[in-house]
């Protein structure tokens, strides 16, 4: 059976992507010569894996209520399955696992990373798939073991990098158009000269 290590070196904000994108260089370690490696990645957060400050504690509260309940919790969660595709490799090979971000927060994922002032995020990489050899005989393949997994402390400022890189400071924030209309209504009979004025005025904070 072959062999397989991996392990994540790096994570960069991929440049003149269409939508906010973190690449992820993976490094693959393997104990005999493939033709083509066919991988499922799963990333997953695992929140359990870190503090979180006097800050932080109060935005994470609708993900996982107050503080006192988080030894039950702080669970591990999903951020994203991505499939890849690996060329030929003798015994080590890198290549990028590009990874799309969104500003939508009915996401778990964004309300996270949004949360965090600043630190790591823990996170866990699981793989299945299946590797495909050459034998005397012609091709062979076999299943990616079940087992195969690494981790990585991502440092929450390549988060907001790749998403200035697409909304500079703005953020994103999904309403229903009923709600749209009526703060549409209010910004025209109030005056307000932005968007930011309106939820300034609504929020009661001085403009």
């Amino acid at each position: 059976m072959t062999e397989l290590r991996f392990a994540i070196d790096d994570a960069r904000p991929k440049r003149f992507a269409a939508v906010p994108t973190i690449a992820f260089r993976l490094r693959i370690e393997t104990s005999e010569p493939l033709e083509a490696l066919v991988l499922r990645v799963q990333l997953r957060i695992e929140p359990q894996w870190r503090d979180y400050n006097a800050a932080e504690k109060p935005l994470l509260s609708d993900l996982f209520g107050t503080p006192d309940r988080w030894g039950t919790t702080l669970r591990s969660f999903s951020w994203a399955d991505i499939s890849v595709t690996v060329p030929a490799v003798a015994d080590t090979i890198a290549v990028d696992v590009p990874v799309p971000c969104t500003y939508d927060f009915d996401v778990a994922a964004t309300r996270y990373l949004n949360a965090l002032g600043g630190g790591e995020v823990p996170l866990r990489f699981l793989f299945s798939g299946a590797i495909f050899r050459t034998e005397d005989t012609g091709f062979s393949s076999e299943r990616v073991s079940w087992s195969s997994e690494c981790a990585y402390r991502m440092p929450v400022q390549t988060w907001r990098d790749a998403m200035s890189a697409c909304y500079g400071d703005d953020a994103l924030v999904r309403v229903k158009r009923e709600t749209l209309e009526e703060l549409h209504r209010y910004r025209a009979l109030s005056g307000a000269a932005s968007w930011d004025e309106v939820l300034e005025r609504l929020l009661g904070a001085p403009t």
